[in-house]
């Protein structure tokens, strides 16, 4: 099968790319292991056959604008090297897919941080899992011997401070609050200034997942960005957006609108174990340009992984190629 079988032999040594191949069963299972079905099912390669692999990718939440070029492609590649089987058509899709995926650039998916004091922001919308992955994340840099410290910048719903205090409690991590209300950029400067006391490593701002409207955002994303620019040069290292694998499509127009409100340096996909639609991460790259840093792929603290296309592209296809 050449390259991507081979990618595929060794990736199945590793215990993270079986991670990817356990916690996106449920997308692989429901749509994209009928890949092989409808390739079986066709003795030629026809229009309706396209037209069949169009309508099982866009189903999986890869775009629309996405799986039309991916067809495209198909079509064109067809053509050229006179394919005629549909089953050779497997290995084109998946090296396609990971081609519109990096693009022809390196993909960097790790966390910028600095020499000294770091800052994450975190954004998105209420009920994406954000506290969860800020707990995830702080547990991620502490076993990789960072100190953190949370943030509680949401200040305006109702139980965010608590929710992101408790979290702070179970990985046993630093906490900085102030009262339910407060103006969150002054949260932000009294944050930075008790981390350098300190000696913390990262800090991990919570924010707002909802204000009045687009504007109010954006000038409180701003003012935040201000602030903490001001007080650490070049920061926050990382502005990143937390977004719910399972709201497929409505999740690639959170990316844009909050893309619109702030420059995003990353998303973090969440429950990306719990849906059967996992192609979202190739529709954000593609429609956004903004690289996916990181997924979970369960409930645990530690499933919680560094994006890798490789890997995400295994556990997509892994029962078919």
């Amino acid at each position: 099968m050449g390259l991507i079988k081979k990618l595929f032999q060794s990736k199945k040594r590793k215990e993270k790319a079986q991670k990817y191949h356990i916690g996106m069963q449920k997308t692989r299972e429901s749509v994209f292991n009928q890949l092989n079905d409808i390739l079986a099912n066709n003795e030629t390669i026809s229009d309706d056959l396209y037209d069949d692999i169009e309508e099982l990718f866009i189903m999986a939440d890869m775009g629309v604008d996405t799986v039309i070029k991916l067809v495209n492609h198909l079509r064109q590649t067809v053509e050229l090297k006179a394919i005629k089987a549909p089953e050779d058509l497997k290995e084109i899709i998946v090296e396609e897919m990971f081609k519109r995926y990096v693009q022809e650039d390196i993909v960097d998916t790790n966390l910028q941080l600095s020499d000294d004091l770091s800052v994450l922001l975190f954004v998105g919308v209420n009920g994406v899992g954000k506290t969860t992955t800020i707990a995830k994340v702080a547990h991620l840099l502490m076993q990789e011997g960072k100190k953190v410290m949370m943030v509680a910048g949401d200040t305006f719903r109702a139980g965010a401070i608590e929710q992101l205090r408790t979290w702070s409690e179970r990985v046993n991590c630093d906490f900085f609050e102030k009262a339910a209300g407060s103006d969150p950029s002054s949260v932000m400067f009294d944050a930075i200034q008790m981390a350098k006391e300190k000696n913390i490593d990262v800090l991990l701002c919570d924010t707002a997942g909802r204000l009045q409207n687009k504007q109010n955002l954006m000038q409180e994303l701003e003012k935040i960005h201000r602030v903490i620019g001001r007080e650490i040069p070049g920061a926050p290292h990382e502005t990143l957006l937390v977004l719910d694998a399972t709201t497929g499509q409505n999740g690639l127009s959170q990316a844009k609108t909050f893309n619109d409100v702030t420059h995003l340096t990353g998303v973090v996909l969440t429950k990306l174990d719990g849906t059967a639609k996992g192609g979202i991460a190739l529709a954000i790259k593609e429609t956004t340009g903004i690289p996916i840093k990181l997924i979970g792929l369960g409930e645990t603290l530690d499933d919680l992984e560094y994006f890798d296309i490789e890997e995400y592209i295994y556990g997509l296809f892994s029962d078919v190629i």
